[in-house]
């Protein structure tokens, strides 16, 4: 394992927010001083709206409004920073906790909250112009990385990418967790995205737990190394500092459109809440662990960096408002959401009517019909 404070890493903010680059920053620092305040004060502002309505979804699944929830407080950074250095034509395959990703790139929250509710097999329409290229959450672990490689041959077959345009030029990232990563299907992915040379992102959040597996015990080495056996250049990231996130993922993206083939980072970052809200982190992990991670916070790190350049009480004051207002609307929209229509978990299981789940749908309404009552009692 890497330790969260190695110089090798690259790390433009240091756990406190001053500006102290590591050596392996130093080639990115141009791309952070072109950065204008208002895409800093963005970050930020991001960052904190995230978690105001992951803590909102989680407190909605507690009160039995949502099936699940998969929080991604402590890993807003990695997140927040990789989606604003993709370019509008580019292309998002992300698993089931990249909520900031998704928003950014235009999807409705509440299409999200959809989804955990049980109401959608999808939650939103990736066609849809107005979803950003964002593809559907995949719970299936790792095969959202086969997805993204697919569709990154579909780009080099098309000529949609490395003509030399930089403003039609398409690409395509990547998410998946350090669990993720000892899937079969990741590795499939790289092999055929080396051999296409597809202009790809794998975007690797390592947030230190496979559930209650550590990383430790799945990989005796550092992630991004497994990268290096197809070929493809890969870098390690402090996932809690979002300049970074941002500088490191513009630059895979910029090489991969311009044609020069795939591209691996891992975000080193902490899931500093339950893998998701059927989960107890306290059976596998200390609270010195976490207390360590808490230091660490990528909310509080830029924020103590804007502050360094002058941003006022009333910025912070006014994001947090914004936030609150967010999660606010969230919630009065998740409960005004209603019942499941039943005939909607049977759509589109099948491309054509299929015998069983015409069995099933007889099933359920012969089994919600026993619940009726009946002139001697109940049923």
């Amino acid at each position: 394992m890497t330790p969260p404070d190695d110089p090798a890493l690259v790390r433009v903010l240091a756990a406190d927010g001053t500006f102290a680059p590591t050596p392996e920053a130093e080639r990115y620092l141009p791309l952070i001083d072109a950065l204008p305040d208002s895409d800093l004060e963005t970050f930020y502002r991001d960052m904190v709206t995230v978690r105001a309505f992951d803590r909102q979804a989680t407190n909605l699944q507690r009160q039995g409004q949502l099936a699940l929830w998969p929080p991604s407080f402590g890993q807003e950074a990695a997140q927040v920073g990789s989606a604003r250095a993709a370019r509008p034509q580019d292309h998002l395959f992300p698993s089931y906790r990249e909520h900031v990703v998704c928003t950014i790139r235009g999807v409705d929250p509440i299409d999200i909250i959809r989804l955990m509710r049980g109401l959608t097999h999808g939650g939103w329409d990736p066609t849809d112009p107005k979803n950003g290229n964002t593809r559907i959450y995949t719970l299936v672990l790792g095969s959202q990385t086969l997805h993204s490689a697919g569709f990154g041959m579909g780009l080099v077959f098309d000529g949609r990418t490395g003509t030399g345009d930089p403003e039609k030029d398409e690409a395509v990232i990547v998410y998946y967790g350090d669990g993720s990563s000892s899937q079969g299907d990741v590795h499939e992915a790289m092999v055929f995205a080396a051999s296409y040379r597809t202009p790809q992102v794998f975007f690797l959040q390592n947030n230190h737990w496979a559930i209650s597996v550590p990383v430790s015990t799945q990989s005796r080495t550092p992630l991004f190394q497994r990268a290096a056996g197809y070929g493809m250049p890969s870098i390690q990231v402090d996932g809690n500092d979002v300049l970074a996130s941002y500088a490191v993922t513009k630059t895979a993206l910029d090489e991969a459109r311009a044609g020069e083939g795939p591209r691996a980072i891992e975000a080193l970052t902490y899931r500093m809440g339950a893998h998701t809200t059927s989960d107890d982190p306290t059976k596998y992990r200390t609270s010195e662990e976490e207390q360590s991670w808490a230091q660490r916070d990528p909310i509080a790190r830029m924020r103590a960096y804007l502050q360094s350049r002058g941003a006022s009480d009333a910025f912070f004051e006014g994001v947090d408002a914004e936030a609150a207002a967010y999660a606010d609307d969230v919630r009065v929209r998740t409960n005004a959401l209603g019942d499941l229509d039943r005939e909607v978990m049977f759509g589109h299981v099948y491309s054509e009517p299929h015998p069983l789940v015409d069995e099933q749908r007889r099933w359920l309404a012969d089994y919600e019909a026993s619940f009726a009552s009946t002139e001697g009692g109940h049923a």
